[in-house]
């Protein structure tokens, strides 16, 4: 091992605690041994740093730092440049605050566009997804700062998060859920990655052998740490031994106590506690040489902000060329957005920014003629016909309105699910209005994940912004005036209706499961193969100019072609490479991305441009052989400017290496098809090789039940604290604002109390909790103050072991 000769000095009970946070955010130093304290912080697209006292919530202060677009609005710029430049941003601004690992990227993918962390997330592709999360790493590690992708592994779902078992087959958690983790490894190098909340196949992430040791360290070659999520770590024992390093926030010594006893009854080796020792060691003694500045470019900082945010910003919609606004039009500015930007989600990647733009703020910046500025609807969405009138009587005299509107705060959040696709009614009729008085409505939407629009006709230019960060308010005035050229496009499909979507009859859960029954039809794989009518494709987005695609040639190393600028106006394109199988004997999607090249054109320039064939660009996962292959075939090469809009296509024929085929049509024809919603349960079980997994509650809740889950409770104390958490979070909903504690709590299994409570509550008193709670009311009380007792003494005799 690399850091034996310290390994050698400690005790048994130092390396046990040592793999367990000492707080909120820091690991347990030696300072006898020389081992100093690693510091980790949120920070996907901002650090949040807390001065003070600490949550993983954003509930607390933290210190200012920049707030960048996040993941989901970079992704929509296809620049693995950018994401870079970003990194390097976010590393340098941790490494001076003192912050030795940077929790994030996150790239899981998303299933639904209702889960509520879509934001901080990148794209419905793996391949996007993983590309520009190894783009965001690399810059974050060149700062001296380990930078850690999450959550590993799908955890496409905030109900239930740390209560749920994702149920899938194996191909699926290959080429859907673990690709882009893959991509991150070994293409980005990461030194860490965060473990997520939820079982995968029954067994919880921190703890499944084969994600953490098979898949990540002996397939891939990760060599850096394991992190849990912050309270996912489930039994810490088989997390150590299954190859997780790091327990946090802070579960007290009784984790270390467990550790202990299970290396003595044989549970787990000796040789496991060592190794995770060493690995956190290489982290922490790595990590902590870096020297904090205390400061960063500010603004510098600020102005990288509103570049990526004008580079990710995507045009969907412009009508009679609208857009760009000409000098002196007469605008009127409608919406609170206007005012009071949305440009971050809430949760733990909440960032106190070192300032925000609103386009209250900016306007006076450009040359318009401002009219006059209405919120026009309230923000909580209650309707007021005081502020319509206001609004309808600007805009009637306007030459063109700018519209701010979207997801308020309650739509988007860590710990919540959206229960729909629509925005805020209010902002609809206030919309409908506006439309009647005036037909140059020019829509701008801040929402961090795809929306429905059947209100889209109101409008002659549309610009979907995401959530685009502290520079947010100027890189839209830049666009919308032509000072800067739009060159976004989706990082995932707009589809006409929630109805449409592929999990749509799946998600989020059933109970304790979520069945992945649409396998690896997710996002624009099922629509192009389904055959689904959608609103804005996956890969979609305009320009004030036009682009050429010609000469195009296939070769086994790759594709290359000719792109030209053929408009007036300078400008980049993102050329997308998609590959397709006709008459594939393994069932797979009609397209999928396997490449882009996102190339800046100055008007009249051409470029010549390479998009190279990887190891996964004609991979499968075959589920017979248990390993890659390849299916031999003519394969359709196609370079487009977005999924359905593809301008050069060649035929190519590539040599398989499949001699077993893993599926029969005849018992699959539904994944054959495309036709994900008419699965059964016999089809299901033919394509998991293995009966259904029951995820059925049962009459009494156990460690891994959420608290959510009390209303069936035993105990009427039980039941009364459902009803008063149950009456927080319809009051938290009903504020327009969330409460994030609520949110937690809410979703939070009995277990997590042993593992978020600094070691004032352990293993067997959350088991007299569950006790009580199912009826047993003075077994489970005497065992809770009995074990109160215990565990402080227990607690005191193991400190003065350290």
């Amino acid at each position: 091992m690399k850091h034996q000769d310290i390994i050698d000095q400690m005790s048994k009970e130092q390396k046990a605690a040592f793999l367990s946070g000492k707080g909120e955010w820091e690991t347990r130093d030696f300072p006898s041994l020389g081992i100093p304290s690693m510091f980790c912080s949120d920070g996907p697209h901002g650090l949040r740093k807390q001065a003070g006292a600490g949550d993983h919530l954003g509930l607390n202060g933290s210190l200012p730092a920049t707030c960048f677009p996040t993941a989901a609005t970079i992704a929509n710029s296809w620049s693995t440049e950018l994401g870079e430049e970003l990194g390097e941003a976010l590393g340098n601004e941790a490494a001076a605050l003192g912050v030795h690992v940077l929790l994030g990227p996150g790239l899981n993918i998303k299933r639904s566009p209702l889960c509520g962390r879509n934001f901080e997330y990148f794209a419905e592709d793996p391949i996007l997804a993983g590309k520009m999360a190894a783009s965001y790493v690399k810059g974050i590690q060149s700062q001296g700062v380990y930078s850690c992708p999450k959550h590993f592994a799908v955890n496409s779902q905030e109900l239930r998060r740390m209560a749920m078992n994702a149920v899938l087959d194996e191909r699926t958690l290959r080429e859907i859920y673990l690709t882009g983790f893959e991509i991150a490894v070994k293409e980005g190098g990461a030194k860490a990655i965060m473990s997520s909340y939820n079982e995968v196949n029954g067994t919880y992430a921190n703890e499944n052998r084969h994600l953490l040791k098979d898949i990540l360290r002996d397939e891939w070659g990760f060599d850096g740490i394991v992190i849990t999520d912050w309270g996912a770590s489930n039994d810490h024992a088989l997390g150590v031994a299954a190859g997780s390093d790091l327990e946090m926030p802070n579960p007290g010594l009784a984790s270390a106590r467990e550790l202990l006893a299970a290396v003595e009854s044989g549970k787990i080796r000796q040789a496991d506690v060592d190794e995770r020792v060493d690995e956190l060691l290489d982290a922490v003694l790595t990590t902590t040489k870096v020297t904090s500045t205390g400061s960063f470019d500010v603004e510098a900082h600020h102005n990288l902000a509103r570049k990526a945010a004008e580079e990710s910003t995507v045009l969907l919609k412009n009508m009679d060329k609208i857009l760009p606004l000409a000098p002196k039009t007469k605008v009127a500015i409608i919406g609170d957005f206007a005012f009071t930007p949305r440009y971050q989600g809430a949760g733990s990647s909440l960032v106190n920014p070192t300032k925000v733009e609103s386009i209250e703020s900016v306007i006076g910046n450009y040359d318009l003629q401002v009219l006059g500025m209405a919120k026009g609807y309230q923000r909580n969405g209650e309707e007021s016909a005081e502020m319509i009138k206001e609004a309808v009587d600007l805009a009637a005299k306007a030459d063109v309105v700018l519209f701010f509107f979207g997801l308020n705060e309650i739509s988007e959040s860590e710990g919540l699910d959206r229960t729909h696709m629509r925005i805020p009614q209010n902002q609809i009729l206030l919309l409908q209005e506006l439309g009647q008085v005036n037909p140059n409505l020019v829509g701008v939407i801040s929402a961090g994940s795809a929306i429905e629009m059947p209100w889209h006709h109101y409008f002659k230019a549309l610009l979907s912004c995401y959530l685009n960060g502290q520079a947010g308010a100027s890189a839209v005035m830049n666009i919308l005036t032509g000072k800067v050229n739009p060159s976004g496009k989706l990082n995932e499909t707009m589809p006409r209706r929630y109805e449409d979507t592929p999990a749509f009859r799946y998600y989020p859960s059933q109970q304790r499961n979520t069945q992945h029954r649409e396998s690896i039809y997710v996002g624009y794989r099922y629509y192009r193969t389904a055959k689904i009518p959608v609103l804005y494709p996956f890969g979609f987005g305009l320009s004030y100019t036009t682009f050429g695609y010609e000469n195009m040639k296939v070769s086994k190393d790759g594709v290359s072609f000719t792109l030209k600028n053929t408009g007036t106006v300078d400008g980049a394109e993102v050329a997308q490479l998609y590959v397709s199988l006709p008459e594939a004997k393994v069932f797979r999607a009609d397209r999928e991305l396997k490449g882009f090249a996102k190339v800046f054109l100055k008007a009249g320039e051409s470029k010549e441009v390479t998009i190279p064939f990887d190891d996964k660009t004609f991979r499968y996962w075959n589920v017979k052989t248990n390993s890659w292959e390849i299916e031999g075939g003519t394969y359709q090469i196609m370079i487009g400017a977005n999924l359905l809009d593809i301008r050069l296509e060649e035929s190519f024929a590539v040599e398989g290496t499949t001699q077993e085929y893993p599926y029969h049509t005849d018992k699959l024809p539904h994944y054959y098809s495309g036709e994900i919603q008419e699965v059964g349960d016999a089809e299901y079980t033919e394509l998991l090789g293995h009966s259904i997994p029951d995820g059925s509650w049962s009459g009494n809740l156990g460690m891994n039940d959420a608290f959510c889950q009390m209303y069936y409770a035993k105990s009427g104390l039980a039941r009364f604290i459902y009803q008063r958490l149950t009456a927080m979070k319809k009051k938290s909903d009903d504020s327009g604002i969330p409460d994030l504690n609520i949110l937690f709590i809410y979703n939070m299994p009995f277990r997590a109390m042993a593992k978020m409570t600094g070691g004032a509550v352990d293993m067997k008193m959350a088991e007299a909790m569950v006790r009580l709670v199912n009826g047993k009311f003075f077994s489970g009380l005497g065992g809770i103050i009995s074990g109160f007792f215990r565990n402080r003494s227990a607690n005191k005799a193991f400190e003065k072991k350290l």
